[in-house]
């Protein structure tokens, strides 16, 4: 059964943490160069591969007793509200996307697909969603969550993503981002301790 606050959590935290990230860029520049819909199937089908592999991971830790669960995950928490917090503007500008002989369908959704496989294996939104698999014992909200809002930065970064960063600095995203990472890396810490 699919726990709707879990899921909201999830999508809210991996949401703001995803938007500073290179692949609100990466999906911006590709859905200026080709068809929205065929870049956004490759990128949302690279998102679920990562999710799924980061939940599998959470799911592990969930073996080890619960007090080592909540300290390491308060720990990896507040290492990733730390990084967030040191990374200026989170975007590699000189990122070079490469475009694919012609606009069909295979070749664009697969060039979507690469960039953000590559581009987000051991990112930070991923080792989150792992962290939040082992916290909340809910592979499935948790996953759910995760995918959602990886998704959803995707389409704002196909369709919307220079409107948007005009609209809401970078920094404040960041900024809001690191202090909900670093409010759940502080609660699972006093439970680890508490419990």
């Amino acid at each position: 059964m699919i726990s709707f606050s879990v899921t909201a959590l999830v999508f809210g935290v991996v949401f703001l943490a995803e938007l500073p990230d290179k692949t609100a860029l990466a999906g911006l520049v590709l859905g200026t160069r080709y068809r929205a819909s065929y870049v956004f199937a490759g990128v949302a089908a690279a998102f679920a591969v990562h999710v799924a592999l980061a939940v599998a991971a959470g799911s592990v830790l969930t073996l080890l007793p619960q007090q080592i669960v909540h300290a390491l995950t308060g720990a990896l928490f507040l290492g990733g509200a730390a990084v967030l917090l040191m990374t200026k503007g989170g975007a590699d500008d000189d990122a070079e996307v490469r475009r694919p002989g012609n606009q069909s369908f295979w070749k664009v959704s697969g060039t979507g697909f690469m960039l953000i496989l590559v581009a987000e294996f051991g990112d930070l939104t991923q080792i989150m969603t792992a962290n939040l698999a082992a916290r909340y014992d809910d592979p499935l909200s948790v996953g759910l969550g995760a995918v959602l809002a990886l998704w959803a930065v995707a389409g704002l970064g196909i369709v919307g993503g220079k409107a948007l960063m005009k609209r809401v600095p970078l920094k404040l995203i960041t900024q809001v981002a690191a202090v909900l990472m670093a409010g759940l890396g502080v609660w699972s810490l006093w439970e680890a301790v508490a419990g």
